[in-house]
């Protein structure tokens, strides 16, 4: 941390040696030119200007501004951005954004300190002490991570920016700092190398123009969008702006024509409007014909108008007006004044046919409307002196579920993955039971739906009914849809949803879950195996946690030095998942117990051993299977065991445990090739769930077919899960191959001979490997 004297010996050094670099900002060069060194007295200058944005606060938080400002300008001594000027003129430039957007005084002080941290080595201690806490947390939570260590500069990359996202949740001021701070160096950007000028502007566009856009910072969100497309697709944007110009040209008289017609019509119904032209952007060009395969000719929306009227009820009106005037298009209508879009947008969309036969798109809104749409969550500074409290709550939603996925995912790659799929710029709205809107990305599903309603409803839903009808949890939403999600104690979250859920709430809480729950049951199953391996050693499990740093030296942290693990949990999770052979780590640990004194006690041995019958296969002891192991013990596909099938069990290396029939030819193969990860499995003989079985059916091709092996598989108690009719063309006789639900071997013979009365089937038979 600088002192004074630090900072005064900096000064000196700036005068005398101005050909050294002093320090180190995100646009610093080396050395310092006269005309640089004159530049300094143009601070004063620019900081003159921020004051006359500032009027709209205290004279003592102006004083507090200028404090800051004497501060940063101290730390940021002898720094140069990358065009030569001093590096002061950057956080000048961020307040001023700020500024803009009348954010308060503390966050106009945090934007002019917000390199203070990161570059100058001042500490968040010095932050506090002179000018607050609130400030110092605003400064800390723009600060990059880069003095800590990490492997890989995406890691670090990574970590920054969760502790970015993590404190705006906390305080959205920290995030609308840090957006001023992008976009003036996205406008200044010339000066950098052209390498690190595509990754920012590939990162702005990713996360930065996103995050812009959800909390409703379109005119923020247009810019940042339109500076990246601009360094990342130079020549395209070239080509594309000229083409706009001569378009321009083109259709000026068509402009001016229904210009002209909006006011003579708005003036005949003495409606008091504002309208101004509106132009999409390059980049929305481009990316509108890149998506649908688009010459620019094609595009017809390139441009629209604006319509700004005092109340609500003359948004409808002047819509009207609109829909008299000229021919709306069909299915172009679009009421985001009913129901707003999830950022707090507003306003009212229809496309019109125009005079020449042009698509004309027009938006409807109010003063307060338009303010939100383009200030979005900034409106509420904006709003203070009008007194608004709705626009405080903009992107409150989104900002809680960082929150959520942040308390489900530790890792800060993972974090950022589902921070990136919830940057959605499109949204479905849909109905609650209970007529409660909720925005979802574009693609999403039940599943997701059900997340977003609470975690546990998420984990616990079996079905869900849409718009009153049953449907698959897949099932992709759409705007209006009524949404009710069935949900069962217990249920539990299926791997299989990751594949098409859209919300990074949705799917953080389904790995969350999974993470949890396989850590448990590995947990589970890596002590019953160890217990089993150490009883065939004549030895019982000694009890206790004894891994705390009091008892170093133990018999645990003598054997958890040895495997290379932190935690008994660990060692026995790594067991469960088969990371470790349960004899191997009962050897050892019988040694340490023998060092200790303790001697095989016969009669444990005798069980111990007892329980492999088999001597062709290693002692680790019998595991007893019930079915409720979840998802460590697998169940061979290929084989499909069933209780009744004799069984053994395959110790995978972060598998878990893989269970094969004693006769399925895949699971001799791989014997074969190593016997050592086989272990002794049995049935419990209270199985606790059903288990799934193939059988193959011959029947003969005729009416009602389906529906009498149906019949006949239900009236046998049994459930179909599967059903598979290949291929063939139809002939005489077809083969279906069936996957079942049944409880053992003994109601699988039931629902085979109910098969065979049925009077279409000529042959049914169970498949086996």
């Amino acid at each position: 941390m600088p002192s004074r004297a630090v900072l005064a010996v900096r000064r000196t050094l700036s005068q005398a040696l101005p050909s050294f670099m002093l320090g180190q900002g995100s646009h610093a060069t080396t050395g310092a030119s006269d005309s640089q060194v004159a530049a300094l007295d143009a601070d004063a200058a620019s900081f003159a200007t921020l004051t006359r944005k500032l009027a709209y606060l205290t004279a003592g938080d102006i004083k507090r501004v200028r404090e800051a400002y004497k501060f940063a300008d101290e730390a940021h001594l002898g720094q140069f951005r990358a065009s030569g000027e001093p590096y002061i003129t950057h956080p000048i430039a961020v307040a001023g954004l700020c500024a803009e957007w009348k954010l308060d005084a503390q966050a106009i002080m945090a934007a002019l300190m917000h390199d203070a941290m990161e570059d100058c080595g001042i500490g968040k201690a010095e932050l506090i002490e002179r000018f607050g806490a609130q400030t110092a947390d605003l400064v800390d939570g723009l600060t990059k991570l880069d003095r800590l260590h990490f492997s890989t500069r995406e890691e670090s990359q990574a970590e920054s920016f969760r502790k970015m996202l993590l404190a705006m949740a906390r305080d959205v001021r920290v995030i609308l700092i840090k957006l001023a701070d992008r976009l003036h160096n996205m406008r200044t950007m010339d000066a950098v190398l052209p390498v690190k000028r595509e990754r920012i502007a590939r990162e702005t566009i990713e996360i930065y123009a996103p995050i812009a856009h959800r909390l409703g910072l379109n005119q923020t969100y247009r810019e940042l969008q339109e500076l990246s497309f601009q360094h990342l697709r130079p020549w395209r944007h070239a080509a594309l702006s000229k083409a706009i110009e001569r378009a321009r040209g083109h259709r000026r008289d068509i402009v001016e024509r229904v210009q002209r017609d909006m006011e003579k019509a708005f003036k005949e119904v003495k409606l008091g409007v504002q309208i101004s032209g509106r132009e999409k952007t390059l980049y929305s060009i481009y990316h509108k014909m890149d998506d649908k395969h688009l010459s620019f000719a094609q595009v017809s929306d390139i441009f629209g108008f604006r319509i700004v009227v005092r109340t609500l009820p003359e948004c409808y009106l002047a819509l009207g007006v609109l829909h008299q005037l000229y021919k709306p298009m069909p299915g172009r209508f679009k009421d985001y004044i009913a129901i707003p879009k999830g950022n707090g947008y507003q306003s009212l969309h229809t496309t019109l046919v125009s005079p020449l036969g042009t698509a004309v798109e027009f938006q409807i809104r109010t003063e307060p409307m338009h303010l939100v749409a383009e200030k979005g969550i900034a409106a509420h500074w904006l709003y203070k002196a009008h007194g608004s409290a709705d626009a405080q709550h903009l992107g409150a939603l989104w900002l809680q579920s960082l929150l959520d996925i942040q308390d489900e995912t530790r890792e800060a790659a993972e974090f950022l993955e589902h921070v990136k799929i919830d940057l959605f710029p499109e949204s479905v709205y849909v109905f609650t039971p209970m007529s409660k809107i909720l925005a979802l990305p574009k693609g999403a599903t039940s599943v997701d739906f059900a997340y977003a309603i609470h975690s546990d409803v998420g984990d616990r839903c079996i079905a869900a009914k849409v718009n009153g009808e049953a449907a698959p949890l897949r099932t992709v939403l759409r705007s209006g849809d009524v949404v009710e999600v069935v949900t069962a104690p217990s249920a539990r979250p299926n791997p299989a949803w990751l594949n098409f859920v859209r919300t990074g709430r949705a799917r953080s809480g389904i790995r969350h879950y999974l993470k949890n729950m396989e850590a448990e049951e590995s947990l589970s199953l890596g002590e019953k195996l160890l217990t089993q391996a150490l009883r065939a050693e004549g030895l019982v499990m000694p009890g206790g946690d004894e891994t705390s740093a009091e008892a170093e030296g133990t018999l645990w942290q003598a054997l958890l030095r040895w495997s290379g693990t932190k935690k008994r949990e660990e060692l026995l999770i790594d067991i469960g998942l088969g990371k470790k052979i349960p004899v191997i780590v009962a050897k050892r640990l019988a040694g340490l117990l023998a060092e200790r004194g303790a001697r095989p006690d016969a009669l444990t041995l005798t069980f111990g051993r007892f329980a492999a019958s088999d001597d062709s296969q290693p002692s680790h002891g019998t595991v007893v299977l019930d079915g409720s192991e979840g998802v460590t013990v697998q169940f061979a596909t290929c084989c499909r065991p069933m209780p009744g099938d004799t069984i053994v069990g395959y110790l995978g290396r972060g598998e878990g445990l893989v269970v094969h029939t004693a006769e399925c030819g895949v699971g001799k193969r791989q014997f074969g090739r190593d016997s050592e990860p086989w272990i002794t499995v049995e049935w419990s003989e209270t199985p606790q769930r059903s288990f799934e079985t193939a059988v193959q059916i011959m029947v003969t091709n005729g009416k009602g077919v389906l529906a009498q092996i149906a019949a006949a598989v239900s009236g046998a108690e049994a459930d179909i899960v599967h059903i598979d009719m290949g291929d063939e063309r139809a002939a005489e006789t077809t083969e279906l191959r069936l996957l079942l639900a049944v409880r053992d071997r003994l109601h699988l013979a039931d629902a085979l001979r109910a098969l065979k009365r049925s009077p279409s089937v000529l042959r049914v038979a169970r498949v086996k490997p």
